[in-house]
């Protein structure tokens, strides 16, 4: 990989670490139950979502040296809610072949099995291709106004998906690849989207986990560079290998 492209890419990805959803609303309680926050030190860095019982399906991107809090069950993070229920994942497991930009999944192990309840259930992988132009929604506690500012309760913001030739042409500008393993959305007005603090969210459509938020351009939203999520049908062997073997 070029050097430039490399500077590229983490300039398109700076603050990716801790991403957000602008120009959103507030999730219902309780309506986005299989909601991970993945939390270092009791501040949320990435979303997630919970696949099993006992295993998270997040962004690769979103690995730390040290072991994430996982926070289920809540829509806010700072009120005491009676249906949390934290964990501590002891192991992550990155995609083996995710380069920095491409192969944007992991899954993290956690310390026990979650108890599933109202607010903590499981979201299924979507089967079957994606269609484009799929009414699709992103979820997460990221930024809420491409400033910095986390949100306190989880937001949502309706996501349409786009033909690949179309993400692709976007991104041409900057060099920046888009393969056949990722989907590319965006938000009914500008500047509606995902940003720095959703990594590792979903993209949720027919009530399936099709993606997995990974990264944007230099401004949320911006549909000129479409939000670019790992597409999560082209994992579901790994997916499935690993926790079959986990």
């Amino acid at each position: 990989m070029a050097t430039s492209f490399v500077l590229l890419l983490l300039f398109v990805l700076h603050g990716a670490d801790a991403s957000h959803i602008v120009g959103g609303r507030d999730s219902a309680p309780q309506s986005r139950p299989y909601m991970a926050s993945l939390q270092v030190r009791g501040r949320h860095n990435c979303g997630g979502v919970l696949v099993r019982e006992d295993f998270v399906l997040t962004a690769a991107h979103c690995q730390i040296p040290r072991p994430y809090t996982v926070v289920l069950g809540v829509g806010s993070l700072t009120a005491n809610e009676t249906t949390k229920q934290e964990f501590s994942a002891v192991r992550s497991f990155p995609h083996p072949n995710y380069d920095g930009h491409a192969n944007d999944i992991m899954l993290l192990k956690l310390d026990r099995r979650a108890q599933l309840t109202e607010a903590v259930q499981l979201i299924p992988p979507k089967p079957g291709r994606l269609r484009t132009a799929s009414q699709c929604i992103t979820v997460g506690w990221g930024d809420i106004g491409d400033n910095g500012t986390l949100s306190i309760r989880l937001q949502e913001v309706n996501v349409t998906t786009l033909p690949q030739p179309t993400c692709q042409r976007r991104w041409l500008r900057d060099r920046v690849p888009i393969t056949s393993a990722m989907v590319c959305g965006v938000g009914a007005r500008v500047f509606q989207g995902f940003c720095s603090g959703d990594s590792g969210g979903p993209l949720v459509c027919d009530g399936a986990a099709a993606g997995v938020v990974s990264f944007s351009g230099r401004r949320c939203g911006d549909p000129r560079r479409p939000d670019v999520y790992t597409r999560i049908s082209s994992f579901r062997e790994w997916i499935k290998n690993m926790l079959r073997n986990n």
